[in-house]
């Protein structure tokens, strides 16, 4: 079983820095997919609510007993903390982002998460709670019933729980109430902020706006393109924005590799090199079983039944194998040199580490 295990996870590691090895150079890709247009942004809202309806499910804290006095207070009732004490409510942090270009009218999604000792939020219908920004202005009022997607059950001595039942979504359940100004062409002018920051990338960019409509594009870094907004478009910024959007170029990026050990995931770019090294690999196996014997006294000899501990130590060390690899090996290369002796994707990790440290992996080893 771990044989074949281990011939899966070898083949699949294949399969995969073989995809990456063939597409050595990057597809053509548009700019909307490589670049954001500054001034474009949404923006974070946070806000306070209670959920009500629930079955039992929510908190006794003081803050679901304040927040309940404070809203029965404006409806002019009052009563006390004995009164309004119920798991029928909980207290919620409210979460949403406000898209750019969001208008007065228009919804947003919202998510409640639970802050008391609630041990459930399905079946809850959200009041009325304002949401604000970091500026401390409410942009957007949320309402409405709760989707938990999960479910819990208990009784007295056990408990069945399916995903997070102390967050919920509520879908266009906020209702935008003041937009955000956004400008994106100051004094004609647009600026491309590269998600990737690259110098070949930043350049091929303004070449390829500079091919379409002229010399009006110019790489100011390895994350940023200022281009100029032509006269024909100056009543129209954001036409010529679309059209900017759909042109395609051919990205680049620096050769990295990326493992991350808790999960034996290797990944490797297409430009990564081998240089010369030697590669040697063996397995040691420790096997240790334990087999406790019952030992039993002799008939009518007064001793008592006692337990011996029994320890049994293997040890297998296969031989090791030594891999020569040239100075222009690439990626499909080493893949194919680790397969052939029967690398494990977490050996492959402990082998790309040796590589970088000798000196001869190109390229920029990542470990997440």
């Amino acid at each position: 079983m771990k044989y074949l295990k281990r011939v899966f996870s070898t083949a699949f590691l294949l399969l995969l820095l073989t995809a990456f090895s063939a597409a050595a150079s990057h597809p053509d890709v548009r700019i909307k997919d490589l670049a954001d247009v500054e001034g474009v942004r949404s923006n974070q809202l946070v806000g306070l609510g209670l959920v009500m309806g629930l079955q039992g499910t929510g908190d006794r804290s003081a803050m679901a007993t304040q927040m309940i006095r404070n809203i029965m207070s404006q409806f002019g009732i009052s009563v006390n903390d004995k009164a309004v004490r119920s798991r029928n409510v909980a207290v919620v942090t409210l979460t949403a982002d406000l898209p750019a270009f969001a208008r007065p009218g228009q919804t947003i999604d919202v998510t409640a998460s639970a802050m008391g000792d609630a041990k459930s939020l399905q079946g809850g219908t959200l009041l009325q709670a304002p949401l604000r920004a970091a500026d401390g202005n409410v942009y957007a009022v949320a309402q409405g019933p709760l989707m938990v997607g999960g479910f819990a059950a208990e009784g007295a001595a056990g408990a069945v729980t399916k995903n997070i039942v102390t967050v919920g979504r509520i879908p266009g359940g906020a209702i935008v109430e003041r937009n955000v100004q956004t400008t994106f062409a100051v004094g004609r002018q647009i600026n491309l902020l590269l998600r990737n920051h690259d110098f070949t990338t930043s350049e091929r960019m303004a070449a390829a706006i500079n091919a379409a409509f002229g010399g009006i594009a110019s790489p100011v870094d390895a994350g940023r393109v200022v281009v100029n907004v032509p006269a024909q478009y100056a009543s129209s910024p954001a036409a010529f924005l679309a059209r900017i959007e759909g042109l395609s170029l051919r990205p680049d990026t620096a050769a990295r590799v990326a493992v991350n050990e808790r999960t034996g995931t290797v990944v490797m770019g297409g430009n990564v090199r081998i240089g010369a090294v030697a590669v040697a690999h063996g397995n040691l196996t420790v096997r240790v079983t334990e087999s406790p014997e019952v030992v039993q006294p002799q008939p009518f000899g007064g001793g008592t039944t006692a337990v011996q501990p029994r320890t049994d130590i293997g040890i297998n060390e296969s031989p090791g194998q030594f891999v020569a690899l040239d100075s222009t090996s690439t990626v499909q290369e080493l893949v194919d040199a680790l397969n052939s002796v029967g690398a494990s994707p977490r050996d492959v990790i402990a082998i790309l580490q040796a590589i970088k440290e000798a000196g001869a992996l190109h390229g920029e080893l990542v470990v997440m």
